[in-house]
């Protein structure tokens, strides 16, 4: 059995992680340089300084795409390569490069899905006061308004914001994103707060302004509860993990994603935040809430779940030996069905898997080729799972592979490979590894073969 007819297959990156060049052509700073040049802050001190040099070798990597036979490509656009300031002046070479990447992979047959904010907020800005500060919600859309100007007479899929649940929601024990600073709980709310403002002025920004017909999405984490068994109970206590806020963190769904989808904040956690909760303007949440053409989610795992004795969901421990990948992350294929099937039932617009995949211990044999048998493996369960979610009317409609090709990947620096091009740093040589070409056969057949 296939996907449905028409489901779109991609694979995805972002500007920090592969682009390099972080000083080229006027580029100003953002978070993630300071960050990276901190000491001990990333793994063995590594920087996005150069990355994949994906800045200069943009047309040999879209020429991989188009070899594997991507219909999709997922990237994001750096914020302080096209303002270095963050607003104001406007870099036109800066804006020059995704001209040229754009008009490469419409030349490739290969469709532009275009990020704003994939967590490099310009350094400029952060130092008045980045998300904190209101005027974030209109910094942002300036920005948004030079992307939209330049690039939406061929670019028409968007999306606002990747994943706020780590660039604001987590702790400092957690991904410590802004330099030499640990927000209070208070602070992050009100952070997130600016941010969901600002998908809704940058929504508002594309919808007014493209140039061609615009699907507007985002690209949240998709927080994934799963239940340990059948039961209904169990079944239960999963969908009130994912759908509701059940603990006193920012590690959920539904603080984001409420506003955005429905216009309010979710009850359960107005009740657990309590006086933290920032003040809400008049405005505010009709600003956030802005018509969506698709939720964007990324999973990689989830969370065992259950119902408890009490009637209140409760986390299940993993059993010992339990699989995971060179991240260590757990390895839960249901995650993949049980993700999109809570999430849709309670907003009920057409999702994309936006990111999904794992890191492993990838080396060049000496037959000169990448053998990754375990991302195969593990890209054909996760798809099992999405199969059976669209099988029984989950509107999922494409998927796009975390990531294209190694990358920069944040605090662990060059350890982690998440790629289907293994990229050997030092020559900026690019392989493809079996998992691509398995992906390319996938594409072909829609899917049908997994």
């Amino acid at each position: 059995m296939a996907f449905p007819n028409g489901f779109l297959w991609g694979a995805a990156s972002s500007a920090y992680q592969v682009e390099g060049g972080a000083a080229a052509d006027g580029r100003g700073p953002s978070v993630w340089d300071v960050f990276a040049h901190t000491p001990g802050k990333t793994w063995e001190g590594h920087t996005g300084d150069v990355a994949c040099d994906h800045y200069n070798r943009y047309r040999d990597d879209v020429g991989l795409m188009k070899q594997i036979g991507l219909q999709a490509y997922r990237f994001s656009v750096s914020w302080s390569r096209v303002l270095p300031e963050g607003t104001g002046r406007v870099s036109e070479k800066g804006l020059g490069f995704y001209d040229k990447l754009v008009d490469e992979l419409l030349a490739a047959g290969i469709q532009p899905w275009l990020t704003l904010f994939h967590w490099d907020y310009p350094y400029h800005l952060f130092k008045r006061g980045g998300w904190l500060n209101r005027e974030s919600v209109e910094w942002f859309g300036e920005y948004t308004q030079v992307i939209v100007d330049r690039l939406s007479d061929r670019v028409s899929h968007w999306m606002t914001l990747n994943e706020p649940q780590c660039f604001i929601g987590g702790g400092p024990e957690h991904r410590p994103l802004q330099p030499g600073w640990s927000p209070t709980f208070a602070q992050r709310l009100s952070m997130v707060h600016q941010a969901l403002m600002a998908h809704g002025r940058g929504a508002q920004v594309i919808r007014a302004r493209a140039k061609t017909k615009p699907s507007v999405g985002w690209a949240p984490c998709g927080v994934t509860s799963h239940p340990v068994s059948g039961d209904e109970q169990d079944i239960t206590a999963a969908r009130l993990r994912t759908t509701t806020v059940v603990d006193r963190d920012l590690w959920n769904n539904a603080w984001y994603s409420d506003p955005v989808c429905l216009g309010q904040y979710p009850e359960t956690g107005l009740r657990l935040f309590g006086n933290d909760v920032p003040q809400i303007m008049p405005g505010d949440l009709e600003l956030m809430h802005q018509p969506m053409d698709f939720y964007g989610i990324n999973i990689y795992n989830g969370q065992p779940t259950r119902m408890g004795a009490k009637g209140v969901p409760e986390k299940v421990e993993r059993p010992v030996g339990f699989p995971k990948t060179a991240f260590h992350w757990p390895i839960e294929p249901e995650s993949l069905y049980w993700g999109p099937k809570f999430v849709y039932e309670r907003y009920r617009i057409p999702m994309y898997i936006t990111e999904n995949g794992l890191s492993c211990a990838d080396v060049l044999s000496l037959d000169g080729q990448v053998h990754d048998p375990q991302r195969i493996d593990f890209t054909t369960r996760y798809l099992r799972e999405l199969k059976r979610a669209c099988a029984e009317g989950i509107d999922v409609r494409g998927y796009f592979h975390w990531s294209i090709m190694d990358n920069f990947e944040w605090e662990e620096g060059y350890k982690q490979r998440f790629g289907m091009v293994f990229v050997d740093y030092i020559t900026q040589q690019r392989v493809l590894k079996d998992s691509a070409k398995w992906y390319a056969g996938v594409i072909q057949s829609n899917g049908s073969g997994v």
